[in-house]
């Protein structure tokens, strides 16, 4: 079994709210991160499979970064997350959830069971992991 990650970055513009409540009940839940903000986003996305012994790869890296155009630079990248995406209109784009809806995104858009981990960095100190298989 190997495991392959492809990294990339895009920067998004955000805001911590939930659709059902005030803005002045996400700024006692937020605090400052209730107000619009932004992050420079560092993606890893790890495959796991056995190697292919016609072609020698888990999975065409071409393939795979056009799948992360797609998927996560065409739909976030220099976009408000709130604002320009649906992804957030009820939940906060909080790393977790973040990661979440890029997980999502990536398990329709690969080939069943390939997806091994979605590690979103936020900022250098903060790092949300999302792992399908065993550690």
């Amino acid at each position: 079994m190997v495991r392959l990650t492809r990294s990339i970055d895009f920067s998004a513009s955000l805001r911590y709210r939930q659709g059902d409540r005030t803005a002045a009940e996400n700024e006692q839940l937020y605090g400052p991160a209730a107000r619009t903000h932004g992050h420079n986003y560092r993606l890893e996305v790890t495959l796991r499979g056995e190697v292919d012994p016609a072609t020698g790869m888990v999975f065409d890296l071409a393939d795979l970064r056009e799948i992360l155009e797609r998927e996560v630079m065409g739909r976030f990248d220099h976009r408000d997350l709130n604002a320009d995406t649906p992804y957030f209109e009820k939940d906060a784009p909080t790393p977790e959830n973040f990661a979440g809806v890029i997980r999502a995104l990536l398990l329709d858009a690969l080939p069943a069971g390939l997806l091994d981990r979605v590690t979103l960095h936020q900022d250098a100190d903060l790092t949300v992991e999302i792992t399908e298989g065993p550690a």
